[in-house]
Order: structure tokens, then sequence, then C-alpha cells
């Protein structure tokens, strides 16, 4: 039979000293958990957008490698967007993107590609390396920049308070383009100009140097698509613009579609040819107000297709550089109420504006005070 009753004298010290220790483990403070980097972990996942063409989607490794980088880090609220998918790359990475082989981004802009691919992704960042295929192609700046302005248009109008990160592109040199080049270094030096006049305090745009220290001997495998080490440059370029937007809050209240925030002065700009000849065409283009606040004027810039020039305007002041027109508003139709709309009427002349008569248009509104 099992003996019950007290235990030995002798083990109750040894029983004590046991508890005591026990307790002592129970009641001491947990060792605390590593923090994870302030402000990085964020609640909802941040929606951002790399847009443009080959070098961006065709693998576009250095989204592989910048991911990584936001992920070690701690950024783990990031998601990658856009209608095409991963092509590799050699790692695990969100390869979701928008980067379309061969693409020239004023065909983007002036074939309105872009809309759609917005309303099936709403990115809260849109990450724009894209004009290099334009370069290729001797497109002038003036008119890929009107084109850069056409898409910023559009982001807006998705989401008003979209933040663009935009390249100065990197360096090309192929085989078959001696001049590409130089019309690289010609295309960069326009961008932080057109950055600045584009930025709002909604919507920020900012130029990320992706030009400066990349080699195309050293970084590319064919003087245009960047191989492993100008896919780490790249990614190292992009990583603390993203970051400073992250760490910043973004998103945000995004608005609803085509709601800009209270305040922010917006118009679109739509072109339209009423009547062509030989040599030449008349095109009407219709402003209008976007946004929940009242304009006190506009400035529309228009780049024809094809090599045309806006030679004659009605209804608005001209002027021209490079093969763009800008045309700001006339003293009776600047101030527009919210949904209004003005116009005015162009002439176009020059090669190329044969056929079917096309420009790229951008707008940029002044809040009434």
């Amino acid at each position: 039979m099992r003996r019950t009753g007290f235990l030995r004298p002798q083990v109750l010290p040894f029983l004590g000293l046991l508890a005591a220790l026990i307790l002592s483990l129970v009641l001491a403070p947990a060792p605390h958990a590593a923090a994870a980097p302030t402000g990085k972990a964020l609640a909802d996942p941040v929606r951002v957008m790399p847009l443009g063409d080959s070098i961006t989607g065709s693998p576009g490794c250095w989204r592989a490698v910048l991911w990584n980088q936001l992920r070690d880090a701690g950024y783990t609220g990031v998601d990658f967007v856009g209608t095409l998918g991963p092509q590799g790359c050699g790692q695990e990475y969100d390869g979701d993107n928008e980067g379309h082989g061969g693409e020239l981004v004023t065909n983007t802009a002036g074939q309105n590609l872009l809309p759609a691919r917005l309303a099936a992704t709403r990115p809260d960042v849109v990450m724009m390396h894209f004009g290099t295929n334009d370069v290729w192609s001797n497109i002038p700046p003036d008119r890929i920049l009107a084109a850069y302005t056409k898409l910023v248009e559009q982001m807006r109008a998705v989401d008003a308070d979209v933040k663009v990160l935009v390249a100065q592109i990197i360096p090309m040199n192929p085989s078959t383009c001696g001049e590409c080049a130089q019309r690289v270094v010609e295309l960069n030096a326009r961008i932080p100009a057109w950055a600045a006049a584009t930025s709002t305090s909604l919507s920020p745009v900012t130029v990320v140097d992706q030009w400066t220290g990349f080699g195309t001997a050293a970084d590319t495998y064919d003087g245009v698509h960047p191989n492993a080490s100008g896919d780490a440059k790249i990614a190292a370029r992009w990583y603390p613009a993203l970051a400073s937007l992250l760490d910043a809050g973004v998103p945000g209240e995004p608005g609803e579609p085509g709601e800009p925030g209270d305040g922010e002065a917006v118009c679109t700009a739509t072109f339209r040819a009423v009547s062509s000849w030989q040599g030449g065409y008349q095109a009407e283009v219709t402003v209008t107000n976007t946004s929940s606040s009242a304009l006190s004027g506009w400035t529309v810039t228009v780049a024809p297709a094809g090599g045309g020039r806006v030679t004659q305007v009605w209804n608005g002041s001209l002027t021209t550089s490079a093969g763009t027109a800008r045309v700001t508003n006339a003293a009776w139709n600047g101030t527009l109420a919210p949904g209004a709309s003005a116009g005015f009427g162009a002439i176009v002349t020059g090669s190329g504006t044969g056929g079917s008569p096309s420009a790229a248009v951008g707008c940029t509104a002044r809040a009434a005070s």
C-alpha cells in the first residue's frame, strides 16, 4: 500500500528553494522583444507601381533587389502592383509591375493606355523610369515631358494624393544609336524643372537621379539594359526616396477616383482635331476644372505628334519652345468653377500633320485666392 503522510524534514529546504526559484521566474519581467524599425511596419499595405518600359519589366530585376532591401529593413507593408507579373530574377519577391517592353511614354500618353492600368491597381506611389525608347526614337524632350504631365494627371484622376517618383533615366549607348547618349543627357537636364512645375503639396513629384554613377560599359549588358551591377545601383537609388515616403506615412487619406483634395487646383485638357488639310489642321482643346474649388487660371501644354507645331491660337495666349506650345488662358476664360470647362482653338502646321492628327496635352491650374 502506498504510504501517505508528511515528507521528511530534510526534503523541505530543497523544495522551498525550488519553489522560490520557480516563483522568481514567473514574476520576473519578460525580456523586451526587438523593436520593429520606427514607422516601417505599416497597418495598411502601400501600393507601389513600378512604371516604365523593359528596364522596369523585362525582367527588371532591380525590383527584386529593392523589394528585398525593403523587407530586410523592416518595411513589410509594401505591395508592388501592376498588371504584369514577375519574370524570374532568381529570388523571392513581389514581382507585379507596369514595365512594358518596347513601350514609348509618348505612346502610353497619346493612346491613353495608363488609365485602365491605374484603375486595376490604384497605386499610392508610382516609381516611373520611362522614356528610353522615346530617346532611341529621337522624340524631343518637350514631347516626352508633355507625356509625363499627362500620365501624372491620369494618376491624380484616380488618386489625388498619389506620390510620384520620377527617374532621371539611366545612360544608354547602344551600338545602333550614336546620338542616344547625348539625348539622355538633354532629357535628364529638363526633368528637375518639369518636376518642380508639376509637383503639388498634395501630390509631390520627386526626382530620383538614376543617371549619375551609372556606366553603360560596367552596368549594362548591351549598352541599354542593366546587368546585376546595374540592378543593384538602380535599387540603391530608388530605396531612399521610397523609404522617405513610407516613413512619412504614405498613403495618407486617398480620395475617391477623380476627387482632388480640399483646396487643390487640378485641371485636365482634351485635344480634338476639327478639320485638316495638306500640311496642317485645326484643333480644339477643352480645359476642365476637376478639383473641388474654383480656378483663377490655367496653362495647357500641347505637343503635336509627327513634328507638327502650334502656330496660332485663339481664346488663349501662346508661347512655344522646341515643338511644345504653352497656352495660357485669356482674361475671360481663366476663372472656372468646379466642374466647369473652357477652351481654345489652335492651328497646327508642319511635317507629319496628315493622317489622324493627335497631340499630347497637359494642364496646370492656378487656384482661386
